[in-house]
């Protein structure tokens, strides 16, 4: 007897959620697979304090392996889904392809940097959502406050100690804090010029420091800033990017060699390519988490647009707390799709949040409570060493070795700057020659100022010169200047096997229909009718076509909610990487 297949596309917050509450109810009634580019969750909002030094890297990463020992990960990135076949292809971290057959499937892509049509921003800025752009902003930083301490020329000095931030949301708060703090100390060991020290601006065109949160927050963080000597600009961005600095939009030109985006994030490319309703980039899904028309599909976190039931007629914010949650509700709705238990809605409730500003301060505001200061330094780093799912101690001692020593500025070399281009689908893997890039080369070139092959590859920078990268450091030389072609050839063979391979397969007769294991998890004979008063489908309108919804169709539209009249249901959405309604997650 076969047991249901269910595949995990992500292991972000709502991937790595759904993923350990599936393990625990299923306890091997069911095949679950998890596919991530990566062999760790990481737990991004500590990733500004392994940027500033505080943290080692491994300390914000948790091994999957490790913690869901009912799940098998395989390692990879999803290249495309067919609906039809139920299958998910995928390319492996050495060029391999493969396939993932499923009876259910959990899209959970997440997101990637937000991209604006600046000129030279894609070329010369680095974003701020994986592990190696942390580890490239820290040597980076190290590397500039050196340079400009052993600099002759005054204009070099002011401008390698300069450091340009994009986007006042929650990210870049936090970037920006941690920065003044962590360059404020290395000037101590490397003293600038008599008058000088570090610069950092924080940019943004909202009115106010932490727009999409409480006004309280915003008020601390952007006191504290001032206080430390961060220039916060609201209501000003960056107009164009050039290898000797930005110009902004009130007509100053800031000479600076460091520009960090943080300026938001869109959905994963994957979930557009999927052909079917979009709401900004996002896929929309009922309350239930459910696809319309694809009952088998289930989509959560931040590359799907759920419902807000608090608020009809919006979507839930792209936050890492709204996808924690959604991740334990699809895991639910999972189960229930295969007859072990009963499907739920998703609902949240707004339990405050927290902003680490650096040192003992932050702004947090729990269960509606506004605090500041050192009462609030404690809350937020209790609150993030409750809510990692690994690595607490570590984390707490290194907060401790922190406090009483001085930190270890120095730079690494480990990832270069062509290595973290902004415009990548996939800002967890660091770029490496000879590597197929999959979607990273061909799905993520959507957005406005994407970057051109010549200008990211390694060895070229932003001017195309070969010699230098974006801001003017030496770039990696392959010891034989033949060998990244060679290997990118190797690889080009792989995939084209794998190619004929798949067609093979595809030709095989269908296989037998799934039988399962029990009654507990055993899959309803049709689409299940969506519970009463909650929207299950789509309009007939909107349906997919025959050819793409196969033998699947969607149940009818519940009364009463969103999407569920009739001729008005929800259709393809263009995307517009420029509204600010994009999560900062």
């Amino acid at each position: 007897m076969s047991r249901p297949r269910i595949v995990i596309v992500g292991a972000g917050f709502a991937g790595y959620r759904t993923a350990k509450e599936l393990s625990r109810k299923a306890r091997g009634k069911a095949d679950i697979t998890l596919l991530n580019p990566t062999d760790y969750f990481l737990y991004l909002p500590l990733l500004p304090q392994v940027a500033a030094g505080i943290l080692e890297p491994r300390r914000v990463t948790v091994s999957l392996s490790d913690t869901l020992p009912w799940v098998r990960l395989v390692l990879g990135e999803a290249d495309g889904i067919d609906l039809d076949g139920r299958t998910v292809h995928y390319t492996g971290p050495e060029g391999d392809r493969g396939t993932l057959a499923y009876d259910r499937l959990v899209l959970a892509a997440g997101s990637v940097n937000k991209l604006l049509p600046i000129p030279g921003v894609a070329e010369h800025a680095h974003g701020f959502r994986g592990l190696p752009e942390a580890l490239y902003l820290r040597d980076h930083v190290t590397r500039q406050v050196e340079l400009a301490a052993a600099a002759d020329d005054p204009e070099t000095c002011a401008a390698r100690c300069t450091f340009v931030v994009v986007g006042a949301g929650y990210t870049g708060t936090e970037v920006a804090a941690h920065g003044q703090l962590f360059t404020d100390a290395q000037v101590r060991g490397h003293p600038l010029r008599e008058g000088m020290r570090p610069r950092w601006l924080l940019l943004d065109v909202a009115e106010r420091v932490l727009p999409e949160l409480d006004a309280h927050l915003s008020r601390t963080a952007d006191r504290t800033l001032r206080e430390r000597g961060v220039e916060v600009r609201m209501g000003t961005s960056v107009k164009e990017a050039t290898p000797e600095g930005v110009l902004l939009t009130d007509g100053e030109f800031v000479r600076t060699r460091s520009l960090v985006w943080c300026v938001g994030v869109r959905p994963d490319p994957l979930a557009e390519s999927l052909g079917l309703p979009m709401e900004r980039g996002r896929l929309l899904v009922d309350p239930n988490l459910q696809v319309p028309g694809r009952p088998e599909v289930f989509a959560c976190g931040d590359a799907a647009a759920v419902p807000d039931l608090d608020n009809p007629g919006q979507y839930t914010p792209m936050t890492a707390q709204h996808a924690w949650r959604q991740g334990r509700t699809a895991a639910l709705n999972v189960a229930a799709s295969l007859g072990a238990g009963v499907r739920r809605p998703y609902e949240h409730q707004d339990l405050g949040f927290v902003v680490d500003l650096g040192g003992v301060k932050a702004a947090a505001n729990p269960l509606g409570v506004p605090l500041s200061g050192l009462a609030a330094g404690a809350v937020t780093r209790g609150y993030h060493l409750a809510a990692m799912p690994g690595n607490r101690v570590r984390v707490a001692a290194d907060w401790l070795l922190d406090a009483v020593l001085p930190r270890q500025a120095v730079q690494l070399g480990l990832v270069r700057s062509w290595a973290v281009p902004l415009d990548t689908a996939s800002p967890e893997l660091a770029r490496a020659p000879g590597r197929p890039q999959a979607r990273q080369e061909a799905d993520a070139r959507s957005g406005p100022g994407a970057a051109t092959e010549r200008e990211t590859r390694p060895g070229h920078g932003a001017t195309g010169q070969g010699d230098p990268d974006e801001w003017g450091e030496p770039a990696v030389e392959s010891a034989d200047a033949r060998e990244p072609a060679e290997v990118a050839s190797a690889g080009e063979a792989v995939i084209e096997e794998a190619k004929a391979r798949e067609t093979a397969e595809r030709k095989s007769p269908e296989r037998e229909p799934v039988q399962w294991e029990s009654h507990e998890w055993e899959s309803p004979q049709q689409s299940p009718e969506p519970a009463e008063n909650q929207p299950g489908g789509e309009p007939e309108t909107n349906r997919p076509a025959p050819e793409q919804a196969g033998d699947h169709p969607g149940p009818e539209p519940a009364k009463n909610q969103p999407g569920g009249e009739p001729g008005q249901g929800p259709g393809p959405v263009e995307r517009t990487d420029a509204d600010p309604a994009e999560g900062d997650s």
